[in-house]
């Protein structure tokens, strides 16, 4: 199996915190040396460790958030 490497580019935010000390950040990052893209999962408290995300381009997260935008939250 191919090792994923990763280089967090920018911390843009920390969303929120579970119990155990898990942080829900998003951050834009260059996963196996590609273009960096957006992303959005849960870091362990040392960063050893990382949760399940989504990663989005420039343009996705544009568009979410029009959409965002536009249910007026």
């Amino acid at each position: 199996m191919k090792e994923i490497t990763y280089e967090i580019i920018e911390h843009i935010a920390d969303l929120s915190t579970d119990r155990k000390g898990w942080i829900k950040e998003l951050n834009l990052i260059k996963w196996n040396n590609a273009e960096p893209k957006y992303d959005l999962r849960s870091w362990s408290p040392d960063k050893s460790k990382m949760g399940k995300g989504i990663t989005l381009t420039e343009e996705e997260v544009q568009i979410l958030k029009e959409v965002l935008d536009d249910l007026a939250i």
